[in-house]
């Protein structure tokens, strides 16, 4: 007969005596730290359920001193200096939440050094000093969770680790910036253009006041950077990710792409290729009826191709405080039960497990290979053969090319599909373009993503 694998609450014996609660200390107190707290003071006896044990925050570094107190209450100390919290010697867990990249990991290398676990929903702080950090949590003995860090709700890194671990990962590709999907979702549905669409995300809280992070793609980078190493087992190499934001979009290339029946979105791609893994941050074409085309707003989807099971698909809350929250306690709840991944396995590679088997160099870009999606101003008077004829010239052949609709005669624009070829072909092409007498300005050029199953 089946059973509820949760214990009932009332359960006698539900949590021994002698099981001590988890003492967390939680360094930052913002939309994070604030939704974390609130969501295991609401939830604490289903969380303890599922824990085996009560998790307890014991101790708090914040910035603003009485915004801290007013969240926490006269029972939790708060201090001013998270070292305090790092080595405190009652705290078994750390979580960061405050973000950055510099302090943070001096908080971060401290709490470890004390032989405390940490959990952290920073994905800056891991992308970039991810190596040393995850080499010192080895040495120590203590796991670094970060479920949070990638793609908010979705538990995307327990998928990978767990649910897939059976499986020869051969490529991921995510929608893991939900602000820049806002921004794509507004631009496709209503028309407008660029920052038009960023100024509406940014007047509803999507998007910061400096929104460079998540429009210039380097969000999505940092988060991709983490996927790969657990799809791929490679060290996080996040200078290798090709980037490229949003912010040089116009409302043009959401109807051009509409017109051949495709869809805008800011993709995160890891490609395994026989030369190497392909690592990719950059808006694509994905035809309309995909499933990851019907992604909107600011949610996220991350889909995974394995040898065995197939491609599976992940939705859920790109952003929010709770959200966030729900992976920040799930990774406590893992250390909790003493279950969680092991230290040595945080972000397997080559050089550090014995069982590792391939060395993954990172595809340079030129060598990159697939249809690609050209919108080219062209003078007017010009025809489109002459344009297929200068492209075939330079090794570039196309699918299909046709007129944008609703261009005027003095300034049309063709739109183009390219048969598959390698991004060092397009890219001699493309330069020969700019100085051809029959086109009047820069051409913009996207990859076209089927990722078929």
């Amino acid at each position: 007969m089946y059973r509820d694998p949760v214990p009932s609450l009332e359960a006698p014996g539900l949590l021994p005596a002698a099981t001590p609660a988890l003492r967390v200390g939680m360094i930052g107190i913002g939309t994070v730290g604030g939704g974390t707290f609130r969501v295991l003071a609401r939830n604490q006896r289903l969380i303890a359920a599922r824990a085996g044990r009560g998790i307890e925050i014991v101790a708090v570094a914040a910035r603003d001193l009485a915004r801290a107190a007013g969240i926490v209450g006269p029972a939790v100390p708060v201090t001013a200096d998270p070292f305090e919290v790092a080595t405190h010697p009652e705290v078994d867990v750390v979580v960061e939440v405050a973000g950055g990249t510099g302090p943070a990991r001096d908080w971060m290398l401290a709490a470890i050094a004390h032989g405390k676990h940490v959990v952290t929903a920073n994905k800056a702080l891991l992308a970039v000093h991810g190596e040393e950090i995850f080499a010192a949590a080895r040495a120590r003995g203590v796991a670094v969770a970060y479920e949070g860090a990638v793609a908010v709700s979705i538990p995307i890194v327990k998928a990978l680790r767990e649910g897939l671990v059976a499986n020869r990962v051969e490529w991921l590709a995510g929608i893991i910036n939900g602000t820049s999907n806002f921004i794509l979702s507004k631009m496709r549905d209503e028309g407008l253009g660029f920052a038009e669409a960023l100024g509406e995300a940014q007047a509803l809280g999507y998007a910061e006041a400096d929104p460079a992070f998540d429009v210039q793609g380097i969000d999505a980078a940092h988060k991709l950077t983490l996927l790969a190493a657990n799809a791929f087992g490679m060290p996080l190499r996040f200078a290798e990710v090709q980037v490229e934001g949003i912010d040089g979009l116009e409302a043009a290339d959401v109807r051009g792409a509409e017109q051949f029946g495709f869809r805008i979105k800011l993709l995160g791609v890891a490609r395994r290729t026989p030369q190497g893994v392909e690592l990719r941050v950059q808006p694509a074409l994905l035809p309309a009826a995909h499933l990851l085309a019907q992604v909107n707003g600011s949610m996220n989807g991350v889909m995974v191709k394995g040898d065995a099971a197939g491609v599976t698909m992940y939705y859920g809350a790109g952003a929010g405080a709770e959200q966030t929250a729900s992976a920040v306690i799930a990774d406590l709840v893992d250390v909790a039960r003493q279950a969680g991944v092991p230290p040595a396995q945080q972000v397997p590679h080559l050089g550090v497990h014995p069982h590792a088997t391939e060395a993954l160099p990172v595809l340079p870009r030129a060598a990159a290979r697939g249809v690609r999606w050209l919108r080219v101003p062209l003078v007017a008077g010009q025809g489109l053969h002459a344009l297929q004829a200068a492209l075939a010239g330079h090794g570039v052949l196309l699918q299909r090319a046709v007129w944008a609709d609703g261009t005027p005669a003095a300034a049309p624009e063709a739109l183009c599909l390219t048969e598959p070829l390698v991004q060092a072909v397009l890219d001699d092409a493309l330069r020969a373009l700019a100085a051809h007498p029959a086109v009047r300005g820069p051409v913009k050029a996207l990859p076209v993503e089927t990722l078929a199953a």
